[in-house]
């Protein structure tokens, strides 16, 4: 039998039934602006997607240039359910959503968990929503395509810029962080402190990016190192807060899309 990594989050973060989840992502990705060409990483949020799929729509939307183009795709987000230092690989061989399974690049992994930083750990995936909330938007906008799941424990930016240095700008090959931005404040104070951060992502100042400014700072920074390094532009395409789509407004997580083409 094979080893599929089932969903979690299916029900409660994301509608369960196949037709209505796709429904609801095909509603979102109409409100989002068309472009002419696929960016080659991106920061989306990973709330409900009540709250924010539309914002993480505007960068999926972006995605619909390399439907057939894009044949892997490299997923980090931060681990909300377990503690531990490193980055941490599935043996699964498959993702599941309502939406069918998701090949895993078991080579390509195999190949990670070489890094002395990146180990097998099963328990940082099994009840993990940062990684699978994204996984229903992949599958909606590109053909076929195999994935690398990662969750991020304690490390330095620079371990996760080595990392994705293997695979930034290889063919075929899109990076997805997965991050919301600030969390419990009033919708002015988080309007307030999520710009700061969105200035600071585009300016490329990992250092002052704490777990005030995003839960995936981690991962966040270290696609913003990779970025720094290679001279590469970020451009923030959405920001707005729960207030702003289905929470109330005195107490907000902030959400943020951003890209790099």
């Amino acid at each position: 039998m094979p080893n599929i990594r089932p969903p979690a989050v299916a029900g409660s973060f994301y509608p369960d039934n196949p037709n209505t989840l796709a429904s609801m992502i095909e509603s979102y990705l109409e409100q989002a602006e068309p472009v002419d060409k696929a960016p080659k990483a991106m920061i989306v949020p990973h709330a409900g997607y009540i709250y924010s799929g539309a914002c993480a729509a505007t960068a999926y939307a972006r995605l619909q240039p390399g439907r057939s183009h894009i044949k892997r795709v490299i997923l980090l987000g931060p681990s909300h359910k377990i503690g531990f230092t490193g980055l941490a690989l599935s043996h699964a061989e498959a993702f599941r959503t309502p939406l069918g399974n998701i090949p895993l690049d078991t080579n390509a992994i195999a190949s990670l968990a070489k890094l002395p930083f990146v180990e097998y750990l099963e328990q940082a995936h099994e009840f993990e929503h940062s990684l699978e909330v994204q996984l229903p938007f992949l599958q909606m906008v590109l053909d076929a395509f195999y994935l690398i799941p990662i969750v991020v424990g304690d490390c330095p930016a620079e371990q996760i810029e080595q990392l994705l240095e293997l695979f930034y700008g290889t063919e075929g090959t899109l990076i997805v962080i997965s991050s919301d931005l600030s969390h419990f404040h009033d919708y002015a104070t988080a309007q307030r402190l999520d710009r700061e951060t969105s200035d600071k992502i585009e300016r490329l100042d990992y250092l002052h990016l704490n777990y005030d400014s995003a839960c995936g700072r981690v991962p966040v920074s270290g696609l913003l190192s990779l970025a720094q390094k290679k001279s590469l532009q970020i451009e923030t395409i959405d920001l707005r807060n729960s207030g702003d789509t289905a929470g109330d407004k005195s107490r907000v997580v902030g959400y943020g899309a951003y890209v790099i083409n």
